[in-house]
């Protein structure tokens, strides 16, 4: 697991110092293919050392993005420069660029070693370099004893750490990760996510993934460019994605969010009030984006930022009344989605501290959802 930055660390954040130069820039590329768009004017700065996600839906754009740095397709304009190089002709293998794929194409017939060994002996190194080099691959990646056997004769989760020692091996600018933990089970996904991390930071490699698992992006990356439609919706941190989306579809691609549709009534010191339902009271959240008074709007509030209780809570601006209609228990919190008098399902989660032999709400019982003033939204439409 990566460490946790000390208090006296310099907190790593490239792209807010306006004198750092990026490893990567993408300049107004926009990629073809007849007379479908598949990448739609982006412009893109991704700097030295960033593990950095492109996320989004099946179609978005992200992998032609990818193959685009990686030199197996050519932008129809725009320009693409690594290291401040014009990579316009350069070919693949001229590029200090390494492509980690989904299917980790490992040789079958070839030993761990000797996968890890393969892109540098056609480089032509010297057999002594190659032997240490891979050594310390090996010891990266924690395979030493499985130098000797084949890919068969190891786990998914360690033939991915083979594909990433090959990858790692001669020591690219820049690796590319195409869905590279697709192939793993949930939990072994899960514990793999900080094994990356880990080995990202130690190599210093700059890593940019394309995921469609939001859990994914938002465990590795330091950014998240999120995609749709092969335009980028926004470029920011996790938590910036999370707490402060953009708009509507990525405050709805990003984890569970209540999305609730209604005009603008008032917008006074960066916080606007939604009317958006007859009999209910108005809710009020953090003006995003270009509001305008009795514009339509969406209110947008995450599910654990709600409190739920029986009697109303009077002393909260944004309360709503419902009925239980569904109530799903994970373990660790309990979900409620709570059926309000115009129709409109919000669900709210609650932590499970303790151990308990009943809940405290059931199905059809009346209760009151709250939030602070500062807990959700309003974004335009």
């Amino acid at each position: 697991m990566a460490e946790r930055p000390s208090p006296n660390q310099t907190v790593f954040a490239p792209w807010t110092d306006p004198d750092a130069v990026p490893l990567i820039r993408i300049e107004g590329v926009t990629k073809r293919f007849g007379d479908f768009t598949a990448i739609d004017n982006i412009d893109l700065n991704i700097y030295r050392r960033e593990f950095f996600a492109l996320l989004g839906p099946s179609g978005c754009g992200k992998t032609t993005l990818m193959r685009m740095l990686a030199g197996f397709e050519t932008p129809t304009e725009g320009r693409i420069s690594i290291d401040e190089q014009d990579m316009a002709g350069v070919a693949p293998n001229r590029r200090a660029v390494n492509m980690m794929f989904q299917s980790y194409a490992l040789f079958p017939h070839l030993s761990v070693w000797e996968n890890i060994a393969f892109g540098l002996r056609r480089d032509g190194a010297d057999k002594d370099k190659i032997a240490a080099r891979v050594e310390e691959m090996l010891k990266l990646v924690q395979l030493e004893r499985f130098a000797r056997r084949k890919p068969h004769q190891i786990s998914g989760g360690q033939r991915q750490r083979v594909a990433l020692a090959r990858s790692l091996a001669k020591a690219p600018k820049l690796l590319l990760l195409d869905e590279p933990l697709g192939a793993l089970d949930k939990k072994l996904r899960q514990d793999t996510q900080f094994e990356l991390m880990d080995i990202q930071e130690k190599t210093g490699t700059t890593f940019v993934i394309v995921t469609h698992d939001q859990e994914e992006a938002m465990t590795v990356a330091s950014r998240v460019a999120v995609m749709d439609n092969g335009r980028i919706m926004q470029v920011a941190t996790p938590a910036e994605i999370y707490e402060q989306p953009n708009s509507v579809y990525v405050a709805d691609f990003i984890g569970d969010v209540n999305l609730i549709e209604g005009r603008v009534s008032s917008i006074d010191e960066g916080r606007a009030t939604l009317d958006w339902a007859e009999g209910q009271h108005p809710i009020t959240g953090q003006a995003s984006g270009s509001l305008s008074k009795g514009g339509r709007a969406t209110f947008a509030v995450r599910p654990e930022k709600l409190y739920i209780s029986r009697e109303e809570p009077t002393e909260r601006t944004n309360r709503v009344w419902g009925k239980i209609l569904d109530i799903g228990y994970l373990g660790n919190l309990s979900t409620y989605h709570v059926e309000t008098t115009g129709g409109q399902v919000i669900k709210c989660e609650m932590i499970n501290v303790s151990r308990i032999d009943r809940r405290d709400y059931t199905w059809d019982d009346e209760v009151w959802l709250s939030w602070s003033d500062t807990a959700g939204l309003v974004l335009p439409e």
